[in-house]
C-alpha cells in the first residue's frame, strides 16, 4: 500500500460510490492497491470508469452488497441511516468512515492544498490539478466534478502536493489538515446546516484553524464575508490576499474578455504579470488568481505557473458546451445560488455579443430555494427567457409551500419572461419553440437537468 493509507482501507466498501467526492476517493484508493467495492442506486460512466479501475460496483443498495470482510464502509452525509448495507455493517461491526475522514487519511505525508468557499471550489481545484500536472509536479487531486472523460475527477500521482477540494456544506472541511488552504468567498449556503452567517464563519474559523503550523491561507479580498472572516483571523495565519481591492496582496488589474477566454494581469510582489484564462468570465479568472498564489505559497514561482494555467480548459458542468443544433448552441451549468447563477450569465453575456440567451433552471433543495428563491428569480433577469422547473430534492424531503413558485413569482415581478415546465419530458418541445438561430441555451442547476442538453440538442436537430 502507498505511504499514508491506512490498513484499515485496504478493503473499504463505499456506499454511493458513483457520488462525485466517493468515486474520487474509490478511485485513488483503487490505484494505491485497496481492494474497493462499492454500490450505488443506478449504473453510469462513473461506475463503469471505476471498473475499468478494477473496482467492483453493485447497483441498487442490499445488505448482501456488503462483503463480510470489509475492512470499512465509507459513507457521505447523503447516505441515510436505513441503508441497509449501512444497518448491515452494524451488525458485521464493520468500522464506518465519513468520506472526509477517508479523504484526510489519503493526504497524510504529502503536502495538501484544501479549495473552500461558497463558490468556485470545483473550478479552482481543477485549474490546480492541470496547472500543476502541465508543471510536471504530478499531483495527486480529489475534485468535485469530472475534468472531462468519466472518472477523471481524481488521481494518484506520484508527486508530493495533493489538492483538495473542501466542502464546507457539512463541516467536513474540518477534517483537513492542509499546508494551504483557499477560501473564495463566504456566503450563507446549505441551510440545513448552517443557521445563520455567524455560523458559516465559526465553521471557516475552524477550517482556517487546521492549516498546518506555516502553512498559508490565500483568501479573497473583494468578497465582504471573505475579508469579515480575515478580520476575525487578525493575523492568526499566515494570509496571502487576491482580488480587485486597493488592499489586495496578489492584486488584479484588468480582466479582458477575448470571446471564450481572458486575459488577465496582476501584480504580484510589485510586478505586472499578464497571462491567460481559456474559459470565460471575471470569476473564473478570479479562481484562476488564487490558484496563481496558492502555487506560490507552495514555493512553484508565479512566472512558471501563470503561463500553464492557460492548459485549463474548463470542467464538466461549468459552462460545458454540450454542442450546436440549427444554429443554437447548448451550454451546461452547474450553477444553482444566486451568486453563481449570475456570475455564469454575466459570464455568458460578456461572451454572447448580441446573441439571446435562453435558461432551463432547475432550483435544487427545498431548504436553498425556501431561502434564496427570491433571488434566485432575480438573477434569471439576466436571460432573455427561462424555464423553471420542478426542484431537485438531492437529499431532502419536501417543505410545505415551498415550490418553483417562489422563483417564478419573484423573476416576473422583477421583469424576467419565465416559463414553468413541470415535466422535464416536455423541456426540449418547450425550447425548440422558443430558441431561433444563434441564440445560447443555458441548462442551469445541480440536479439532473444536466442530462436535458442531449435531448434539447436532438430536439433542435429534427
Amino acid at each position: 500500500m502507498a505511504p499514508g493509507l491506512p490498513t484499515a482501507m485496504d478493503r473499504p466498501h463505499f456506499i454511493g460510490i458513483g457520488g462525485a467526492g466517493m468515486s474520487g476517493i474509490a478511485k485513488i484508493l483503487a490505484q494505491r492497491g485497496a481492494q474497493v467495492a462499492g454500490s450505488d442506486s443506478k449504473d453510469s460512466p462513473t461506475a463503469d470508469a471505476l471498473r475499468g479501475f478494477g473496482v467492483t460496483v453493485h447497483i441498487g443498495h442490499a445488505a448482501a452488497h456488503l462483503a463480510d470482510d470489509a475492512s470499512c464502509v465509507v459513507v457521505s452525509s447523503a447516505i441515510r441511516e436505513d441503508n441497509p448495507e449501512l444497518l448491515r455493517a452494524a451488525e458485521l461491526g464493520i468500522p464506518v468512515v465519513h468520506r472526509s475522514d477517508a479523504l484526510a487519511a489519503l493526504m497524510n505525508g504529502l503536502r495538501p492544498i484544501a479549495v473552500a468557499g461558497t463558490h468556485g471550489k470545483t473550478t479552482t481545484t481543477s485549474m490546480l490539478a492541470v496547472t500543476l500536472t502541465e508543471l510536471g509536479r504530478e499531483p495527486s487531486y480529489a475534485i468535485g466534478g469530472d475534468l472531462d472523460a468519466p472518472g477523471s475527477n481524481a488521481l494518484h500521482g506520484a508527486g508530493e502536493i495533493f489538492v483538495a477540494e473542501a466542502d464546507e456544506s457539512d463541516r467536513s472541511f474540518h477534517k483537513y489538515a492542509p499546508e494551504v488552504a483557499i477560501i473564495l468567498n463566504v456566503e450563507l449556503d446549505h441551510h440545513a446546516n448552517y443557521a445563520s452567517m455567524e455560523e458559516i464563519h465559526e465553521s471557516f474559523e475552524t477550517f482556517v484553524g487546521r492549516i498546518v503550523p506555516g502553512g498559508t491561507l490565500v483568501i479573497s479580498a473583494d468578497h465582504e464575508g471573505a475579508r469579515e472572516l480575515t478580520r476575525r483571523l487578525d493575523g492568526a495565519v499566515r494570509t496571502v490576499t487576491y482580488g480587485e481591492a486597493a488592499d489586495a496582496d496578489v492584486r488584479v488589474l484588468s480582466v479582458v474578455p477575448q470571446g471564450l477566454k481572458s486575459e488577465v494581469t496582476v501584480e504580484f510582489d510589485g510586478t505586472p504579470l499578464t497571462f491567460t484564462v481559456s474559459v470565460p468570465g471575471r470569476h473564473y479568472a478570479h479562481n484562476a488568481v488564487a490558484a496563481l498564489a496558492a502555487s506560490a505559497a507552495l514555493g512553484i514561482p508565479a512566472a512558471e505557473t501563470a503561463p500553464a494555467l492557460a492548459a485549463y480548459t474548463g470542467v464538466k458542468r461549468r459552462l460545458q458546451l454540450k454542442g450546436e443544433a440549427a444554429g443554437v448552441q447548448v451550454i451546461d451549468s452547474y450553477a444553482h445560488h444566486p451568486t453563481e447563477m449570475t456570475a455564469d450569465l454575466e459570464a455568458m453575456r460578456a461572451a454572447a455579443g448580441d446573441a439571446r440567451i435562453l435558461v432551463v433552471f432547475q432550483p435544487h433543495l427545498f431548504s436553498r430555494t425556501r431561502e434564496l428563491g427570491k433571488e434566485m428569480g432575480q438573477a434569471l433577469t439576466l436571460a432573455d427567457a427561462s424555464v423553471v422547473l420542478d426542484i431537485y430534492p438531492a437529499r431532502e424531503d419536501p417543505l410545505p409551500g415551498v415550490t418553483s413558485e417562489l422563483i417564478i413569482e419573484a423573476a416576473r415581478a422583477a421583469g424576467a419572461d419565465v416559463t414553468a415546465v413541470h415535466d422535464t419530458a416536455d423541456v426540449p418541445e418547450v425550447v425548440a419553440g422558443m430558441a431561433k438561430p444563434g441564440d445560447l441555451v443555458l441548462t442551469m442547476g445541480a440536479g439532473d437537468v444536466t442530462d436535458l442538453g442531449p435531448r434539447i440538442l436532438d430536439r433542435l436537430q429534427k
